[in-house]
């Protein structure tokens, strides 16, 4: 099987969904325990858990970032022991 994209778009995607995975997991859990920092004042309404969730959602897509582009290094690493020449 041969990588769909190059070795550097590959690590760099898995170095980048690897920090968004974690910013966002943290973002999404002080939506979801209503942090006073994010929740607003007392007119504001009350949507953190509509907003965590819809931020989890984001680190899904993210981790399915991380395991495609990850898998794509993987095949650089393996296609390189092989001897094969790069263009």
């Amino acid at each position: 099987m041969k990588p769909v994209v190059g070795a550097t778009q590959a690590w760099s995607c898995v170095v980048i969904s690897a920090f968004a995975i974690v910013i966002l997991s943290i973002l999404g859990a002080l939506y979801k325990t209503g942090h006073h920092e994010f929740a607003g004042g007392a007119e504001d309404p009350d949507n953190g858990a509509e907003l965590a969730g819809t931020i989890f959602v984001a680190v899904i897509v993210y981790a399915a970032f991380l395991v495609f582009c990850g898998l794509q290094g993987m095949l650089h690493l393996r296609e390189n022991r092989r001897g094969a020449i790069q263009l």
